[in-house]
């Protein structure tokens, strides 16, 4: 399965604590569909300490979100919309570029 979501987007959060805000996408799973966004849906660990005199710790990282919960967010306009895909040929091979359609126009991304 083609995830039209990768490594380095810029995404919005559409749903959640973090409605609205923006990030850029630091890993993907595509097998469990979840996308981690850089400082967004932080969580926060605690970890035991490893010696007797040593205190314990908080760490916080990003926890992954749904696929569905983000939308992609074009680098050159700023539009949000449905991301797809254009075949388009160049010296006579075909190659898929993403598209983001949004509000009746589409625009490419790469």
């Amino acid at each position: 399965m083609k995830l039209k979501i990768k490594t380095g987007d810029t995404v919005r959060i559409i749903a959640g604590k973090d409605k609205g805000k923006q990030g850029k996408i630091l890993q993907v799973f595509p097998k469990l569909n979840r996308v981690v966004v850089e400082g967004l849906n932080l969580a926060i660990r605690h970890l035991r300490s490893r010696r007797k005199n040593e205190a314990g710790q908080k760490i916080t990282f990003p926890a992954p979100v749904q696929l569905s919960n983000v939308q992609l967010v074009s680098s050159k306009s700023g539009g949000i919309g449905r991301v797809g895909w254009k075949l388009i040929e160049k010296d006579g091979k075909k190659t898929s570029v993403r598209v983001i359609r949004h509000s009746g126009s589409t625009e490419d991304i790469e």
